[in-house]
């Protein structure tokens, strides 16, 4: 427990789609003086993102498809080139990542390596999301992929070249924060030749 902080109420915003909370605290500042502070914190449940790979070839599978809040700020198109993610549900990590897989990219994949995990918008959300690697091969396609169509999912797969992936982050037109990580991850240690 952190002893400079002390919650004063919880208030629910919202429980639509997932829930919004707003938080009044008081916390400690570092010269002693405590400060009422109002946040809100959006709760969806925690994730897992992977990237596949295959040495062979150079290829990484990434996915494309329209994310609202892209839309609304400045997306023109509200397509988005991703890593394959899900939200864990009531799974853990790895059984999350290897259904999601599966639904999202066509691929049954046999072993996943966890790399790390990250807050990736710890100012407002409380997700952690579960990061992972996994070689990919032609004979682990089981289908075409595109999502959960119950979920109203509407993927694209994408078998990109890895320097070609590269040189989209650069450019900008991959700009979704986890498959960049995931990206400069297989670059950093060797995953993949540039």
């Amino acid at each position: 427990m952190n002893d400079n902080f002390n919650l004063v109420s919880e208030e629910v915003l919202s429980d639509n789609w997932y829930t919004l909370r707003k938080f009044t605290f008081d916390y400690q500042n570092a010269n002693g003086t405590w400060e009422r502070q109002s946040r809100e914190a959006y709760d969806r449940g925690n994730g897992a993102t992977i990237l596949l790979y295959n040495k062979e070839k150079q290829t990484v599978i990434l996915t494309r498809q329209f994310r609202l809040p892209t839309y609304t700020n400045g997306n023109t198109t509200g397509m988005l080139i991703e890593a394959c993610a899900g939200l864990l549900d009531k799974d853990n990590a790895e059984d999350c990542i290897r259904r999601e897989t599966e639904e999202e990219t066509g691929y049954k994949i046999r072993s996943v390596k966890k790399i790390f995990e990250a807050y990736m918008s710890p100012g407002s959300v409380t997700e952690i999301l579960y990061f992972f690697v996994a070689e990919y091969s032609q004979e682990m396609k089981t289908g075409n992929g595109g999502g959960c169509e119950t979920e109203q999912e509407n993927i694209e797969v994408m078998e990109i070249s890895f320097p070609e992936a590269l040189k989209m982050m650069d450019s900008g037109e991959i700009k979704d924060a986890k498959t960049m990580l995931l990206l400069q991850h297989a670059q950093i240690n060797g995953l993949l030749g540039a």
